[in-house]
């Protein structure tokens, strides 16, 4: 199960930077639906973290629990401090901003997998 919502977390992810990055490039500040696409990719995290600390409960990993919750806490917090950043810097750095963020919890999520043991 948490495949296929890594998979729709990294999808989300992409796309949010992508829809940034495209504000970058036309030099725009982040509007108020890229904060709400923020949140959607931030729901499917919060998701995730439960389905991770059912499946962790249940000892369905062998990976540490401090390095794996260090990336789920890490990537629940990444979107929301970005966001913030983002609303209160009204330049085109807050997509910027948003595009990395994005890109980051793409990143920490393929990371995440290789911990819990998906692909080593």
């Amino acid at each position: 199960m948490i495949v296929p919502l890594a998979v729709l977390v990294v999808a989300l992810s992409v796309a949010l930077a992508a829809w940034a990055a495209w504000y970058v490039i036309r030099d725009r500040a982040v509007v108020l639906r890229q904060l709400w696409g923020g949140a959607v990719v931030e729901g499917a995290l919060v998701v995730q973290a439960v389905v991770a600390g059912v499946l962790a409960a249940g000892g369905g990993t062998d990976a540490s629990g401090v390095l794996l919750w260090g990336y789920v806490a890490a990537q629940l917090v990444i979107l929301p401090l970005a966001a913030a950043w983002a609303f209160a810097e009204r330049t085109r750095w807050s997509s910027v901003v948003l595009a990395g963020a994005a890109l980051v919890v793409a990143f920490l999520e393929f990371r995440l997998l290789q911990v819990w043991g998906t692909f080593a």
